[in-house]
């Protein structure tokens, strides 16, 4: 393998720079060319592939985003499409691919490595930490310090008036951000899409609450049975039925993506990146670089598609036994 192509996809997560850093100057220091592909899947198609030296990722490990872009691409989803992909990158020699992103990503390089035989390695790069194969993801640290800023600012408010505040973060189909950023606040209560919601023992939790609490913060992943923060304060609201409480709603939102990535991130992201050149000069394919119990591992995008990532059942439990 002389030639190889970094890219990312799918939702940008702090720390994606300082992976394909790593990429790109372990593949420098392996003797390999490498190109940067622009706008995920999209540029792939479109040909927007450029070489890459070991200049092209100064000052980059510091920058949340990504300088290579990132772009849905529904054109990535036909054989045609993925067809016109392989062309582009066989028409640079390139051999090998090194993707960054998450599960759509992973999907998107699964079938394209069995219809078209290229070796691909994917790095986790997601702020919802909730692919299977690694310990945490490039970009979940830093969003989950994000959020604790932002919900210790808003406990700050919260306590002034004596409000109940309901913080939604992000995590459609997960509750990792959630969690950690919940007993790092130090909610009364976290909602997430993994559990269901009781809202009648919420609403007794919080009436309790009053005798000894004047202000509560509840975290609500946005992807929760019960709906998102608007929505689930309504409800609650409604079966309290006190006036002289206010209830209060913040979404974080896409702050939550952003940002210089932490010292944690940027040291995983660079492990992500080495490993992965790494695997695929050892002719590790269609498969993941992650880090498990401080080891380089690698698991078979079938596994990080197909296998679900638990939350940690030790983190529930805290959350209910520090909120009394």
């Amino acid at each position: 393998m002389k030639k190889i192509a970094v890219f990312t996809s799918g939702g940008d997560s702090p720390g994606m720079n300082a992976c394909i850093r790593a990429v790109v100057r372990t593949a420098i220091f392996k003797g390999l060319e490498v190109y940067g592909i622009h706008r995920g899947y999209e540029g792939m198609i479109d040909g927007d592939i450029k070489r890459m030296h070991s200049y092209s990722v100064s000052n980059i490990v510091q920058r949340g985003g990504t300088i290579l872009k990132s772009a849905r691409s529904e054109k990535f989803k036909t054989p045609e499409g993925r067809k016109k992909a392989f062309d582009n990158l066989k028409s640079h020699g390139i051999e090998g691919l090194v993707a960054i992103g998450g599960d759509g990503t992973f999907t998107g390089a699964k079938i394209f490595h069995e219809e078209f035989g290229i070796p691909v390695i994917g790095c986790p790069g997601t702020i919802d930490n909730d692919i299977y194969g690694t310990d945490y993801t490039i970009g979940f640290d830093t969003a989950v310090n994000t959020a604790l800023e932002a919900i210790d600012k808003i406990r700050d408010t919260a306590a002034a008036h004596d409000r109940i505040f309901f913080i939604e973060v992000m995590g459609r189909d997960a509750g990792f951000l959630a969690v950690e950023s919940g007993i790092g606040g130090g909610a009364e209560f976290v909602m997430v899409p993994e559990t269901a919601t009781d809202l009648d023992a919420v609403v007794k939790s919080l009436k309790n609450l009053r005798k000894t609490k004047t202000s509560s913060i509840i975290v609500v992943a946005e992807g929760d049975d019960e709906g998102n923060a608007e929505e689930i304060m309504a409800k609650v609201k409604s079966k309290i039925k006190d006036d002289s409480k206010e209830f209060k709603v913040t979404t974080l939102g896409h702050i939550q993506r952003g940002g210089n990535p932490t010292a944690r991130d940027r040291v995983l992201a660079s492990r992500c990146g080495m490993a992965a050149v790494d695997g695929l000069l050892q002719g590790n394919f269609a498969c993941m670089a992650g880090v498990m119990n401080q080891a380089v591992v690698y698991t078979s995008f079938a596994d990080c598609i197909g296998k679900t990532k638990p939350l940690i059942e030790d983190h529930l439990k805290l959350i209910d036994i520090l909120s009394i």
